[in-house]
């Protein structure tokens, strides 16, 4: 069934090609600034790519004129404070941001305060809040997870409340993102997992979502058949280029499919583990998205089934319902791959969430604005069963 009405709007460019961050001339002469302020964090800069992207951007004629590598593992409100004050004072035209969900956003944030001036939250909070383009922001992403390089939204952690603000505009796109493999060649097994259960749940949720159309499904329908197909050997051989490049594309394609459709509980339940207990995002998620959709499996069975050949699970007869448990099935046996490989924890004692602290998560789940796209109504006393299953 057609939906009545849907939307795309995806002016971001994608660009993919192996070793291509360090040759980025021709795009760089498209935006045509000079001097770029780079955002990136201790780890990324440890391993040199930082400096390998700087000096490209020289190469290109253009010049690198600050850093801000202070990024932790969520994107910080003081940060972004902190940065957008660097960048003011630099001299930048633009932002060249090179990491993770937590770097992209951050940037995402600054840019903001760099172009609009104020406040992020007095000023910002809110939907679709700004009024005109941002400062020109390229993206060159260093996992395979968050997709957001192409989304419209910015999450950032406010430290002294214990909460995941998000900042949701069309303005907050980036200009360019850059997909080359080789940025991602260094990136850990554990991360590799995580942020590759990350890009998974963005495809699934954002495929049985309500506000699913037929573009933002054919953009997960892609994602979760690389992902299904290339996280495990991308985990077990990180110098696998194919496989890297599978998921930066996986990932990508997720990203513009969940900022079209959105996502749910899965989400809702990974954001507040991670506010309050510090569980890395991906890692929640590869925990949750099992149960999230056995929680929804009455409102997104049909759907879910049409997944089945996607996974590799379809056999000649099955019932719907037998197909779509079937999709469960193998997410589940994905994860638990990852698990035997030393790659992703599957409960939540296991990442040092406590017993009466499972609550806490159903109830700020309702909390959490991907609570309004979830198909089944969210309710905590019905969702806590779900979240124990996994404790």
């Amino acid at each position: 069934m057609l939906p009545e009405f849907f939307e795309f709007y995806n002016p971001t460019k994608v660009v993919y090609k192996d070793g291509i961050a360090t040759d980025l001339k021709p795009e760089l002469d498209i935006i045509g600034i000079q001097k770029y302020f780079i955002i990136s964090d201790h780890i990324i800069n440890g391993v040199g790519l930082v400096d390998k992207v700087a000096d490209g951007l020289k190469e290109a004629g253009c010049e690198p004129v600050g850093r801000f590598l202070d990024v932790a593992q969520d994107a910080r409100l003081k940060d972004v404070k902190k940065c957008a004050d660097l960048v003011k004072a630099s001299g930048a035209q633009g932002i060249l941001s090179i990491g993770g969900g937590s770097v992209i956003d951050t940037a995402k944030a600054v840019n903001i305060l760099f172009s609009e001036g104020g406040d992020l939250v007095e000023d910002y909070s809110g939907a679709h809040t700004l009024k005109r383009p941002l400062k020109p922001h390229v993206v060159i992403p260093t996992t395979a997870g968050t997709g957001s390089e192409v989304t419209m939204i910015a999450v950032i952690y406010d430290e002294d409340n214990k909460e995941k603000l998000a900042f949701p505009d069309k303005f907050l796109l980036p200009n360019l993102a850059v997909l080359d493999p080789q940025m991602t060649v260094s990136l850990p097994p554990k991360m590799t997992a995580a942020t590759g259960m990350d890009a998974l749940t963005h495809a699934v949720e954002a495929y049985v979502g309500i506000t699913a159309s037929p573009v933002s499904d054919g953009f997960a329908l892609g994602a979760i058949e690389l992902i299904m197909s290339r996280l495990v050997q991308a985990v077990e051989n990180g110098a696998d280029v194919e496989a890297r490049g599978a998921m930066l594309i996986a990932s990508n394609m997720a990203g513009i499919a969940f900022t079209h459709s959105m996502v749910g509980c899965v989400h809702g339940l990974a954001h507040t583990t991670g506010a309050h207990f510090r569980v890395p995002h991906g890692v929640a998620n590869g925990i949750f998205l099992p149960v999230g959709l056995e929680y929804n499996f009455e409102y997104i069975q049909d759907k879910l089934a049409r997944l089945a050949p996607v996974a590799g699970v379809m056999e000649t007869g099955m019932s719907n319902e037998a197909a779509a448990r079937a999709v469960i099935a193998s997410i589940r046996s994905l994860t638990q791959q990852l698990n035997k490989l030393n790659a992703l924890p599957l409960r939540l004692r296991d990442v040092g969430v406590p017993e009466d602290g499972l609550m806490t998560i159903a109830e700020g789940a309702l909390n959490d604005g991907t609570s309004f796209y979830n198909p089944r109504p969210m309710d905590a006393e019905e969702l806590l069963p779900f979240v124990q299953n996994v404790y």
